[in-house]
């Protein structure tokens, strides 16, 4: 596969833009800017400075060497500080990280860090969260779910008029119930795992989901480094129901066109049309190619 740094893919959907570069090993940032998320922050390119929101999954690297470079070119470029929120084991590790690094340049950037568990909320803004959850790679590590947030009218009260609503709540009753809508879920890097079991990522309208190697002879990289291997996606996203699959984080080892075509054999035909990869030629500008 060829790919070329800091060139983002771009991917339209009805929630938002996706933005994003995704190779194993060498860099992963994928920005959502209509929900004022970056996930991961591999190098950080510079439209990744927009979001006021850093969702960092864990601490290789390749996800998280531009972290330093977010907080002070959002300071240098007068945008504000920022809020990273990640693993709650990864803290105190990012607080000695920031202030090693305003030692060394000699100015301290401003920064926000928010630690996160499994299963906890994030507020992004009013009617928009980011819920964490437990995945299978480096300790601590989450992945995200950006979840919209709202309150309709219960079943009972749909009928009723204004003045009758209006007389509810002056007597206190809950007339609302919380309806919660799925729109992106990030897995960042992982081994498989259940996630049908978790309705966030399930219902989310768009699945991130990292497929590091396809190559036979790559099943042993896989276990070791708790990657998801091809043959393990028909499997992982029986009874998902996301609208759109965007596929992460493939390895520079494997060529995107075989990894297609393997694809094409393993999932079901209906699956297979919701199903894309994130540096696929149809999402890049027209001077960046896969080698297919």
């Amino acid at each position: 596969m060829e790919s070329r740094p800091q060139t983002l893919s771009t991917v339209v959907t009805p929630e938002t833009t996706i933005l994003g570069y995704s190779v194993a090993g060498e860099e992963t940032v994928i920005l959502c800017p209509e929900l004022d998320v970056v996930f991961d922050i591999g190098r950080c390119p510079r439209e990744a400075l927009a979001p006021d929101h850093l969702l960092l999954s864990h601490s290789h690297a390749d996800h998280s060497a531009g972290l330093l470079y977010y907080f002070a070119q959002r300071d240098f470029q007068g945008i504000g500080g920022g809020t990273c929120v990640l693993p709650a084991n990864l803290v105190e590790r990012a607080e000695e990280l920031v202030h090693a690094w305003g030692r060394f340049e000699g100015h301290l950037p401003p920064y926000h860090f928010v630690g996160i568990r499994d299963g906890e909320d994030y507020e992004i803004r009013r009617g928009l969260i980011a819920r964490a959850f437990k995945v299978r790679h480096n300790r601590g590590a989450v992945g995200y779910s950006v979840i919209d947030v709202r309150q309709k009218l219960k079943d009972e009260y749909l009928g009723l008029g204004q003045d009758d609503i209006i007389a509810l709540k002056k007597d206190d009753v809950e007339i609302t119930r919380r309806v919660e809508i799925p729109l992106v879920a990030y897995l960042g890097d992982t081994a498989a795992m259940n996630f049908s079991d978790l309705p966030h990522v399930r219902d989310a309208k768009t699945l991130l989901i990292e497929c590091t190697f396809v190559d036979e002879e790559h099943t042993i990289r896989a276990k070791a480094g708790k990657h998801i291997y091809i043959e393990q996606l028909p499997e992982i996203l029986e009874g998902m129901n996301n609208e759109r699959v965007l596929i992460t984080h493939i390895t520079k080892r494997s060529n995107l066109g075989f990894a297609r075509r393997r694809l094409k054999k393993l999932l079901a035909p209906e699956l297979y049309e919701r199903v894309s990869f994130l540096m696929s030629r149809q999402y890049m500008p027209p001077k960046s190619a896969d080698n297919e």
